[in-house]
């Protein structure tokens, strides 16, 4: 899988899980700069239609061991820099252990494996679901189906 193919996979699962929540799912869209001075393009930019707030992701897939375990540490911090929210969705099993545990660690990143055609909450998706939920605020995403605990306390008596 490309880079491109897996970005277009991510922006399609986003679309179609968050869709009911006027989300809008756009694909590489041109903000600002970043920390060295290159114009940015967004792999994904999510607007939520009813807040106005906004959410990048920009998509990192590696299969095999390659180049991109340099990219990381700069995208990291120039997505920190960013004067927006975001992350950093990724996948693939090519990143070495030290990268794929600044992944793992980071606040600014989000394991994401859609399957084709997924629109529903999965292991393979909740990283990236309860980034999104925070920061627009989507508690019941992070709840699911769990009930209050005073509720629970009320079904015991």
């Amino acid at each position: 899988m490309t880079g491109s193919a897996y970005a277009d996979l991510v922006a399609f699962y986003v679309s179609r899980r968050f869709e009911d929540r006027s989300l809008k799912v756009y694909r590489e869209i041109q903000i600002g700069k970043t920390i060295i001075g290159k114009n940015r393009h967004v792999d994904i930019f999510c607007i939520c239609e009813r807040t106005n707030r906004a959410f990048a992701i920009e998509c990192k897939f590696q299969e095999s061991i390659g180049t991109v375990d340099e990219k990381i540490p700069y995208a990291l911090e120039d997505l920190k820099a960013f004067p927006m929210a975001g992350c950093i969705a990724y996948a693939g099993g090519g990143f070495s252990d030290g990268v794929l545990h600044m992944l793992e660690a980071s606040p600014h990143a989000a394991y994401c494996m859609p399957a084709i055609d997924q629109g529903e909450p999965s292991s393979e998706t909740r990283e990236l679901d309860h980034l999104m939920a925070m920061h627009f605020e989507w508690w019941d995403v992070l709840v699911g189906s769990k009930r209050p605990v005073f509720d629970q306390r009320l079904l015991l008596s």
